[in-house]
């Protein structure tokens, strides 16, 4: 059965959802701003990293994007219209600071400025983050992540961030996904920076939860009434078979992909196992680091695509496991698994393994092939039953006790998709690059529907 021809799936009603649930969509700069040369911004590690011929499957870059730095009121009319309450947006660093101890720029800190003006003029609650992988280049030329100065210039990025905005902005991201900042760009390669080292990816991994845990204080102190957390990308995992040597891989899997940064970040330190595993892989952690990483945070932000599946896989770097690709299952354009069970089985185990306080789903959405018909409508059926039976399983994890407290579809446009470029969309807003006309996707209609309890 093709998805445009399976039957609707029950869908929760918003009244299901308690009256204070946040309901917003999610975006970041380099994916949606567009304006890369403008008004004082520098190059960053994605726009060096898109200039590189391979990089990007369609050879395209977030210069133009949806030129949201210069079309955002429309944007924000859409939100407003779809009924959100909550909108999720990223700070690129390379409007802030265009140099190492040089002076904030007045034109970015304004542009963000108007930015959440403009949010809360529309009755969206700012969240925002500071770090969604657009690095300034000049910090990557002395080495990057993989440096210990760059957590002493991310902190003071947030101050000055935190300076401007804290008197109307009291949600506070450190970090988006760190766990693609250091294996997808510095170990795996095909995200900016593009390296294949793995022990300088696990060095960026622990400057980037130091940097999280030192900014935690920051913020506070700059915003007394800030909430602050992090969003971690996070997998509900399954092992090949339930022979030793599968089962034993995805534990090891599991201690890197789980475990070493919810780990720490709860006071546990990095998985000894893993530790061991790794020899002289492991990063350079100085005293006092991992006291300053378990900082206590107000919420966890969980960002949920799709599951895992682990084999053992002698000689498969770095742990002798492997992602399995999907089987004979659902999935999107992306080629991922869709297992809306796979959300609850996520948000239960960690609620069982850490209990973090407050939950918010910070992204969760899907990638299809949408097509604009003759009247202009985009019937985006798989997108739209990919987000009803996802919110239906959110009801039952939190009947079931954990403790979510709002949900952030990814994304409110189509955006530039990192390494595949315009190639693939996530939106309930289409975009047409050619024009930048926005038109709402069936997806985006049934969420107005929903928020507006129509």
């Amino acid at each position: 059965m093709t998805t445009a021809n399976r039957p609707e799936p029950a869908a929760p009603a918003r009244s299901d959802f308690a009256s204070d649930f946040l309901w917003g969509c999610a975006t970041s700069s380099y994916q949606i701003e567009g304006a890369g040369a403008v008004d004082g911004r520098v190059e960053s590690i994605w726009d060096r990293f898109a200039a590189t011929p391979g990089k990007v499957r369609d050879g395209s870059n977030g210069s133009v994007a949806c030129d949201h730095y210069h079309r955002w009121p429309e944007d924000f009319d859409i939100g407003r219209d779809m009924g959100l309450n909550a909108y999720r947006f990223s700070i690129a660093w390379p409007r802030i600071f265009g140099e190492v101890g040089g002076k904030p720029n007045e034109k970015g800190l304004d542009f963000y400025s108007r930015l959440v003006d403009g949010m809360l003029e529309r009755g969206l609650q700012p969240w925002a983050t500071l770090y969604h992988w657009d690095l300034p280049q000049y910090l990557q030329d002395r080495g990057g992540w993989a440096k210990r100065e760059t957590v002493d210039a991310f902190l003071e990025f947030a101050d000055a961030m935190t300076r401007r905005l804290g008197d109307r902005v009291k949600h506070w991201i450190t970090h988006n996904e760190p766990w693609c900042t250091a294996i997808i760009g510095n170990f795996e390669g095909w995200h900016a920076p593009g390296n294949t080292d793995f022990k300088t990816a696990l060095q960026v991994a622990h400057h980037v939860l130091l940097s999280h845990g030192k900014a935690v204080p920051l913020i506070r102190a700059n915003v007394p009434d800030a909430q602050v957390g992090i969003a971690l990308s996070l997998h509900p995992l399954r092992a090949a078979s339930n022979q030793p040597e599968d089962l034993a891989a995805m534990e090891r899997h599991d201690g890197l992909r789980y475990r070493w940064f919810l780990d720490p970040l709860h006071g546990r330190g990095y998985p000894q196992a893993i530790l061991d595993y790794i020899g002289e892989a492991a990063p350079t952690v100085l005293p006092g680091d991992l006291d300053a990483i378990a900082v206590e945070t107000d919420f966890l932000g969980v960002n949920y695509y799709f599951p895992e599946t682990i084999a053992n896989a002698p000689g498969h770097a770095p742990l002798d496991a492997k992602v399995l690709p999907p089987g004979e299952v659902e999935t999107t354009a992306m080629g991922w698994e869709v297992s809306p069970q796979g959300l609850a089985e996520l948000l239960v185990r960690i609620e069982q393994d850490y209990h973090p306080g407050p939950i918010y789903i910070t992204e969760n959405g899907s990638c299809y092939e949408d097509s604009v018909d003759a009247n202009g409508e985009i019937e985006d059926t798989g997108r739209r039953h990919y987000l009803m039976r996802h919110l239906s399983t959110l009801k039952s994890a939190i009947a079931d006790g954990v403790p979510v407290k709002g949900y952030f579809a990814w994304s409110l446009l189509d955006n530039f998709e990192w390494a595949e470029g315009y190639l693939r969309r996530f939106g309930l807003t289409h975009i047409d690059y050619d024009t930048q006309q926005r038109r709402l996707k069936s997806s985006g209609k049934w969420y107005r529907s929903f928020l507006r309890q129509e």
